[in-house]
């Protein structure tokens, strides 16, 4: 919003939430049933049912420079600037969406306003040199004095602010403009679409080709890594002039007085507005080179829907703890795409970058789905992905990788302790975090609890958590015989005799659990339970008269930079303790790894993260 919001701030249909679209509706029908579904031939008209199709593609077209420029920004190479990215940008840019239903709006009523308009050819080499010749002129002019007057303060606090309220922008930065301001845009770039039109020269080439080059340049010049080539301008050298470079319009966003052009610095250079710097800069960024992190987190990709919810993905959905959405099932085709991917990449991808005092972080996937991790005829070639995963982060001199998922599965290579058995040499220190997940859980337990149950599958952490609370006076209640006798064995006679075996369901209210608990196992817990789990992924709730924790995780300090994305389904700047793990180790200067079955001191790591500006997470989640 801007610092003082003026007139027609608001979008008309900001009140509709995600219903906005069906503003469109009326138009898509009438359109498809009129070429369809009309005998007359004259009202079936190839433009109009066209409107629909193009206005989805600008979508699609602006989701590829989303995931790209954040993939490109997440490595480093070519990053223009480095300010950091937070939660509160990807709210504001949310409905960068509105100005494409702007479109399809202006392009239907436009249609059935303007009658010559209609059964327009599909190519007319005039009509597109009238649409490049006027643009350049009119259009670039135009929209250059209009863009220094928005930079007065009387229309800069009304409107223009909550554009430049974005210092690192990314593509959709581009069209996050109040209504008023967009409206007055489109009436620019409507200058050579109505020039065709009436001069009788408009094609559905001239349209399109406008709208594509309107949208490329504009996302592209938002994209804050540079990726326009040198020899371009070494060829062309007036090319310069008539085409800006992201690292250009970034200045803009820097310095705010200069570098005003639309797409075209001839008029910088013409009035004197080109920033000193913008050449510097240019060639600066083209020659940065990809980040080297310090810390490295391994993830994987978890549901099939999760290809969404990456940080790579949709930056709303992202910005937002992991829920599923019934509309993404409609979109089972590039789902579906993304799963054959997984099979055929065979390598490591940066999604995340952050900033943890003068610590580089970076999260990499591997290109794996959480079911594929329990197929036995996969195992071999994921865990052939954390390998490499691992050496390359050797190689670069990380000092840290931290495993997290199913990364660490014992069955998969043993908590990492295959890989660090199998290459003696590895200065990168390997993690899984285990310590600290104990510690959460741990610290998560009510003050005063003298009984807890503890159900799920046995796991390094589990046995961990038992041990703990044994030999801290605190019974711990399991209903496997198993598991029991798995336990005591590992006990003190002293501290055994806080092991307790039990047939009943009713004997805490406290309860540890893991995976491999079953919904029928939670309705026959006591009303009022709290369930806390120490398993890598959360429970499924199906009480309402309960209690959920998060899977254990603590809350990121304020110092942690460029967070603008949740970590699968935990909430805003939470982070697991198997990522956080990682971080304290590095921070902590630890020469050691911290996998396998052994672990570094609970108590050591607790008290080391809280050192750091970690906080407990205790909020308790009814179902």
């Amino acid at each position: 919003m801007a610092t003082k919001p003026g007139i027609l701030t608001e979008w008309p249909w900001a009140g509709l939430g995600n219903l906005k679209y069906l503003v469109l509706a009326p138009f898509a029908c009438h359109s498809i049933y009129t070429f369809f579904m009309s005998r007359d031939e004259s009202q079936r008209d190839m433009f109009y049912i066209l409107v629909l199709p193009f206005t989805l593609s600008r979508m699609i077209h602006y989701q590829l420079w989303i995931s790209i420029s954040r993939y490109r920004t997440a490595k480093g190479n070519n990053r223009i600037i480095d300010k950091s990215i937070e939660f509160d940008q990807v709210d504001r840019e949310s409905n960068w969406d509105d100005q494409i239903i702007l479109f399809g709006l202006v392009y239907y009523i436009g249609y059935l306003i303007v009658e010559q308009a209609h059964h327009m050819p599909v190519w007319r080499t005039d009509g597109i040199i009238i649409t490049a010749l006027i643009h350049i002129g009119p259009v670039e002019f135009l929209y250059y004095w209009f863009h220094r007057a928005l930079h007065h303060h009387f229309l800069y606090s009304r409107y223009h602010s909550h554009h430049h309220s974005s210092i690192a922008t990314e593509p959709i930065t581009a069209v996050i403009h109040p209504f008023a301001e967009l409206l007055a845009y489109y009436m620019l770039f409507a200058i050579p679409v109505f020039t065709t039109v009436f001069t009788g020269t408009v094609s559905m080439a001239s349209l399109g080709a406008y709208a594509i080059y309107l949208d490329f340049m504009n996302l592209m010049g938002h994209c804050n890594f540079e990726l326009i080539p040198k020899w371009m301008f070494s060829i062309f050298p007036p090319l310069k002039y008539l085409m800006y470079t992201p690292s250009y319009h970034s200045l803009h966003h820097t310095q705010f007085r200069t570098n005003y052009s639309l797409f075209m610095p001839m008029y910088d250079y013409l009035y004197g507005s080109v920033d000193k710097s913008s050449d510097t800069l240019y060639e600066k960024s083209l020659e940065r080179e990809a980040e080297v992190p310090d810390v490295v987190h391994l993830t994987h990709l978890t549901t099939l829907e999760s290809i969404y919810h990456l940080r790579l993905g949709f930056a709303s959905l992202a910005s937002k703890p992991h829920a599923s959405k019934w509309y993404l099932l409609l979109m089972w085709p590039v789902t579906l795409c993304s799963i054959v991917l997984t099979w055929i990449y065979g390598h490591t991808f940066v999604v995340e970058r952050n900033l943890f005092k003068n610590l580089k972080l970076q999260t990499w996937a591997i290109p794996k789905y959480r079911i594929q991790y329990f197929m036995q005829w996969q195992r071999e070639s994921i865990s052939n992905l954390i390998e490499e995963a691992i050496i390359e982060a050797d190689q670069k001199g990380i000092k840290v990788l931290s495993l997290g998922l199913l990364n660490q599965a014992k069955q998969l290579n043993s908590h990492g302790e295959f890989y660090v058995k199998r290459y003696l040499h590895l200065k990168v220190k390997v993690v899984d975090g285990s310590s600290l997940a104990v510690a959460v859980v741990l610290n998560s337990i009510p003050e005063g609890t003298s009984q807890v149950v503890l159900r799920g599958s046995l796991s390094k952490v589990a046995i961990s958590i038992a041990l703990a609370l044994c030999q801290g006076e605190i019974q711990v209640v399991t209903l496997n015989r198993d598991d029991y006798r798995r336990l005591k064995a590992k006990l003190t006679p002293e501290a055994a005799t806080n092991m307790v075996l039990s047939n009943s369901y009713n004997v805490s209210k406290t309860w540890l659990v893991g995976d491999g608990l079953s919904d029928d196992e939670q309705l026959k817990a006591p009303k009022g339970t709290l369930f806390i789990p120490f398993s890598q992924f959360p429970l499924r709730k199906v009480r309402k008269d309960c209690f959920y924790f998060n899977t254990p995780a603590m809350i990121a300090p304020k110092h942690l930079e460029n967070v603008d994305s949740c970590e699968n389904w935990l909430p805003r700047r939470v982070m697991s303790a198997w990522r956080i793990a990682g971080i304290v180790h590095a921070l902590e200067g630890w020469n050691e790894h911290d996998c396998g079955e052994m672990m570094i001191d609970v108590e050591k790591v607790w008290k080391a993260s809280l050192s750091h500006g970690f906080c407990s997470l205790t909020k308790i989640s009814a179902a």
